[in-house]
């Protein structure tokens, strides 16, 4: 049996007809950017999180800047981001002159250790990043008192995160503003990039509207050096149909997840650890071994899909060579990309290819 890591087919076999039939809505409208599907999924996708204000964008990353750019963070300034994390958190500090202060994960979450945060805030900090990494929020209460205590802003990367609760709040309402990517292979995922800005804040909420939209304020009126980044009404309206589904689909990833954890045994494999403050969504499900390549050859010669979310620190990446962090200076963040190794994890896996993953995981020497 060939399992796939990750399988599209399930969730849009079962929406098909209702996609086809609103691009060809929106196909005959021929109105595509900056209309009444936008408008209206920012309404839903801002209830949903249990925010005020959603603004639409390009993609996830342009949604951190957007942020950042917001709130007048700038050359000079410092943000902390976690150093376990997809690069995209650091670009959108590098992307507005800042400079990302990378801060090590808690081996056992592998998100930001809110008690290692402090040590790395000066007189230059301005945020934090906190990152709900594979789906399982951060520790945001312990963030959030370090920043009020600093005055610095709270920023969720909640790419990976739609719908996972902290201590029964959703993503998207645990800072000052949230950070959503759409990528395809998100538990809410748009046919293409899309992504947004989710916050309570109505200042921030203009400000992010006019920078998305060439820094303009009304039509031919710009008050700002802004940016094209927009969600089209094609890929709004494919998630406003998407996101109808989303707890359930989320639902039985959590069912998969739990069943994983349940039933895979084998003393040379690390299974996710979640925090009593935390409903996770499971876009991933990483397991860790210090033997991750063997492993990964061994899932592979046996028909197991599998993928490194992420094979090197970002520290590491000549993109950061600038900021002459050396092998060795976060070694949690390395150890994890030396151990790392995510499962099989999708809406529509049969119970048949869930139990040959945990066989196949667990007769592995």
């Amino acid at each position: 049996m060939k399992i796939p890591f990750n399988n599209f087919k399930p969730m849009h076999h079962e929406i098909k007809s209702e996609v086809l039939a609103k691009f060809n809505e929106i196909y005959d409208k021929s109105w595509y950017i900056n209309g009444t599907e936008v408008e209206n999924f920012e309404k839903e996708f801002a209830s949903y999180c249990g925010s005020k204000y959603c603004i639409g964008c390009g993609n996830g990353l342009d949604s951190l800047c957007l942020i950042l750019r917001g709130y007048d963070i700038q050359e000079g300034d410092e943000v902390i981001v976690p150093s376990n994390t997809y690069i995209a958190t650091a670009l959108a500090v590098s992307s507005v002159g800042a400079a990302p202060v990378f801060v090590e994960p808690d081996i056992r979450t592998y998100n930001i250790n809110p008690d290692r945060v402090e040590e790395k805030i000066t007189n230059k900090t301005k945020a934090i990043i906190a990152v709900h990494l594979y789906g399982q929020p951060a520790e945001m209460d312990k963030i959030n008192k370090m920043a009020e205590k600093y005055g610095l802003k709270v920023i969720e990367d909640a790419a990976q995160g739609h719908g996972a609760q902290y201590k029964g709040i959703r993503t998207g309402n645990l800072g000052d503003a949230a950070g959503f990517s759409f990528y395809p292979s998100k538990n809410l995922g748009a046919l293409g990039d899309a992504g947004a800005v989710v916050t309570n804040d109505p200042a921030l909420a203009l400000k992010i509207k006019a920078l998305s939209n060439y820094g303009s304020d009304r039509k031919y009126h710009n008050i700002y050096k802004g940016v094209n980044s927009r969600l089209d009404e094609i890929q709004a309206s494919f998630l406003r149909i998407k996101l109808k589904h989303l707890n359930r689909w989320n639902n039985q990833r959590k069912a998969i997840a739990e069943h994983y954890l349940r039933h895979i045994d084998n003393d040379r494999i690390i299974k996710p650890f979640v925090s009593d403050f935390a409903d996770p969504v499971w876009h991933i499900f990483a397991v860790r071994t210090k033997k991750r390549n063997d492993f990964q050859d061994y899932l592979g010669k046996n028909g197991i899909g599998t993928t490194i979310h992420y094979p090197i620190a970002m520290h590491l990446q000549d993109a950061y060579k600038d900021l002459k962090i050396k092998k060795g200076e976060l070694p949690i963040a390395e150890q994890i990309a030396d151990e790392i190794l995510s499962l099989p994890m999708w809406y529509g896996m049969r119970d048949t290819e869930i139990n040959d993953v945990i066989e196949k995981v667990n007769a592995w020497k």
